[in-house]
């Protein structure tokens, strides 16, 4: 797993206490080793939590080793990333995108 400053790994146990459970939103990459944009957006995902991290809590779950919680959201595509806010999902997006786009299609849940 690609590790970033700032992101920490959550893991099919850890999941519902770490992300549902979570009092502000949370942006979930699903990621894999073997993912080229995964490794592209990893340091747009640490920029991000540096910046926001009093408003946003960023996560990541490896596909690979964590099958249940890949196939509870229906994720086919790496990276998927998903917001949280109060235990559900609230907004999907699939690919990897540059910081400025990406901060543009969170501020709707920020």
């Amino acid at each position: 797993m690609i590790h970033v400053t700032g992101v920490d790994e959550v893991t099919d146990e850890t999941f519902d206490a770490e992300v549902l459970e979570e009092g502000r939103p949370v942006l979930v990459e699903f990621t894999a080793d073997w993912c080229g944009p995964c490794r592209q957006l990893a340091p747009v995902l640490g920029a991000i939590a540096q910046e926001e991290g009093e408003r946003l809590r960023i996560v990541q779950i490896d596909v690979d080793h964590n099958p249940g919680i890949t196939a509870r959201y229906g994720v086919l595509s790496m990276p998927t990333l998903m917001v949280f806010r109060a235990g559900e999902p609230v907004k999907a997006m699939v690919g990897a995108r540059p910081k400025r786009r990406l901060l543009q299609e969170l501020e709707d849940v920020l």
